[in-house]
């Protein structure tokens, strides 16, 4: 079964971090389209963060200098470390690898 799976999302606190998780199964990333997404109540889901050919780096303004995406080639797993978190953060983040997407992990930012 083809799969990507969140996992690390939760409570934080402003100015906390969390670091999030995605393990692909039964595929593999698509190396030239791969990253993160989130979706706040009420709002369109948005990119954040993602990988694009050649190991080109985007990031929206609203995370650049608090979120670094990472990924682990053997493991098969992509990561979002999300630093600085604020409540405009809160939201269901999802991870994708073009066409496929996770099922998202809830983050909430709040004292």
């Amino acid at each position: 079964q083809v799969q990507l799976v969140e996992s690390g999302g939760g409570l934080a606190q402003p100015g906390g971090s969390l670091r999030l998780s995605c393990a692909a199964s039964g595929m593999l990333f698509n190396f030239n389209n791969m990253g993160w997404g989130r979706q706040a109540p009420g709002k369109e889901r948005e990119l954040i963060a993602r990988f694009k050919k050649y190991g080109i780096i985007d990031y929206r303004d609203s995370v650049k200098g608090r979120f670094v995406i990472s990924r682990d080639v053997g493991k098969n797993i992509m990561y979002l470390q999300m630093d600085n978190l604020q409540p405009e953060d809160t939201a269901v983040y999802y991870c994708y690898s073009d066409p496929a997407w996770g099922q998202g992990t809830q983050v909430t930012v709040s004292a």
